[in-house]
């Protein structure tokens, strides 16, 4: 019993959510919800930066792990739904969605996650993906009056369904010729003789890019995220990708280590795909959250591409770039939220036209994050890809490379043309203010990130290949 302390995480945030569903019940006041949930997740933070960050423990007849690599990415999802929540607090009030809603359906969202990253067993994770996929739906349509909103949800709703069905299939195909629902189990019989668990494999691959949003499963994420509230595509766009590439990695790296050999080919293809399109689709693009969306695509092309290498140095390439993304894609939404013309939120690029006349501070963090975002040095974004590129040529894969380098290349394009448009395009009206510390603060935090990571930029990577990955 002694062991459970690595499982109070989750405990505190089942309490959490209860505690939760009784504040709203009889307290509909939205900053008494604010600030427990706020709490909240403190605590559990507190919770998980006091475990052992040097063992690995097994719960549960070893269906449940604890370790640095699961810890480190809890705190992860932890700070983006923190961050998430105090940057969407005024707009969740303006739009009148309901805060009690928003705020427990994602604090269910971010348990199923917990559990997906920390599970050990194909049946405790297929429960944490389902948790958390349920929980996506209900937010991607939480505003009913809106019809975008409801048509959104429909469709994550059936993509996602049709995904997690392959995903659960290949599972049971696993299982079936492995004997196992048990990860290590699994690895011992999985190989290439074994016809059987290659194919489990594809099935699985095809639910976990559906669930990143890796071409070609990447259909639903412009017009969800686009469709969605604001508040909702900013976690859709930061959260649920820290877990998916979590979970990426643990299979990869545990059932199916020993048959390298059939999903290397797969993910790379996958990685090229989200790269190419992620640049290309979003040249076009004229609303900031279709726009967000390809970009999100395109980072995740570079994420799996350190994921394909099947090293060491790939991995912990992966997990730094993906760390990078949460704090560039924070930021970036803290500046959304923080744009307002006559009562409404500014939602298409032409709305950003001449805002650095009115608006300096606010141009300037804009300028520091979307560079960051096309990956110019000195920027964290140039380190993130930096490291992606030494793992995948020290492996001589330089085809993925160098249309890595291209694609890089091509976004820059339309980053860049964002800029142009907030410092050269005619002088529109001065946006509403806006005052909030929370997004404020995130702003700020963002930004001077991503200026001051240069001075020491192998203290991220340092620090992730001291994760212990088993």
């Amino acid at each position: 019993m002694e062991n459970i302390n690595f499982f109070l995480p989750e405990i505190f945030l089942t309490i959490s959510i209860l505690s939760t569903l009784m504040i709203g019940v009889f307290f509909k006041n939205s900053y008494i919800l604010v600030t427990s949930i706020v709490y909240g997740i403190v605590i559990a933070l507190i919770l998980i930066i006091f475990n052992s960050f040097n063992d690995s423990f097994k719960l549960f007849s070893d269906s449940f792990v604890s370790n640095s690599f699961t810890n480190f990415f809890k705190i992860l999802i932890l700070v983006g739904t923190f961050f998430t929540l105090i940057i969407t607090q005024n707009f969740i009030k303006e739009t009148k969605i309901n805060y009690f809603e928003y705020s427990l359906i994602l604090l269910l969202s971010v348990l199923g996650m917990f559990i997906m990253i920390s599970a050990n067993d194909l049946i405790l994770f297929y429960l944490g993906l389902e948790l958390q996929s349920l929980s996506l739906y209900i937010l991607a349509s939480l505003d009913r009056d809106n019809l975008k909103s409801n048509e959104s949800g429909l469709k994550y709703f059936i993509l996602s369904s049709l995904a997690s069905g392959l995903l659960l299939y290949g599972c049971s195909i696993l299982y079936g010729f492995s004997g196992s629902t048990n990860f290590e189990i699994i690895k011992l019989n999985t190989n290439t003789e074994n016809i059987g668990t290659v194919f489990a494999m594809v099935f699985i691959l095809v639910g976990l890019a559906f669930k990143v949003s890796a071409v070609p499963f990447h259909m639903w994420t412009p017009d969800v995220y686009e469709g969605s509230p604001s508040s909702v595509t900013s976690f859709f766009a930061v959260v649920p990708k820290i877990a998916g590439i979590a979970v990426f990695i643990r299979f990869m790296q545990i059932p199916f280590n020993d048959i390298a050999d059939q999903w290397q080919p797969i993910l790379i293809f996958i990685s090229l795909s989200s790269m190419i399109l992620g640049a290309v689709a979003a040249i076009g693009q004229s609303n900031i959250k279709r726009l967000i969306a390809y970009s999100s695509i395109g980072h995740i092309g570079f994420a799996l591409a350190g994921i394909s290498t099947n090293t060491t140095l790939g991995y912990s390439s992966s997990i730094t770039y993906i760390t990078i993304y949460v704090i560039m894609n924070l930021g970036m939404f803290a500046c959304i939220f923080s744009m307002k013309r006559e009562g409404k939120y500014c939602e298409k690029l032409d709305d950003l036209s001449g805002i650095s006349e009115h608006h300096p501070i606010l141009s300037i963090a804009l300028l520091i994050i979307l560079f960051s975002l096309a990956g110019i040095p000195p920027l964290a974004g140039f380190f993130a890809k930096f490291y992606i590129f030494v793992a995948v040529i020290e492996n001589e894969m330089y085809t993925l490379a160098i249309i890595g380098l291209l694609s890089t290349v091509i976004s820059a394009f339309y980053y860049l043309r964002v800029i142009k448009i907030i410092y050269f395009n005619d002088v529109s009206k001065s946006l509403d203010k806006i005052k909030n510390l929370g997004i404020s603060t995130t702003l700020f935090l963002s930004s001077l990130i991503l200026i001051t990571f240069f001075i020491y930029p192998s203290f991220l990577n340092t620090i992730v290949e001291t994760l212990i990955i088993n």
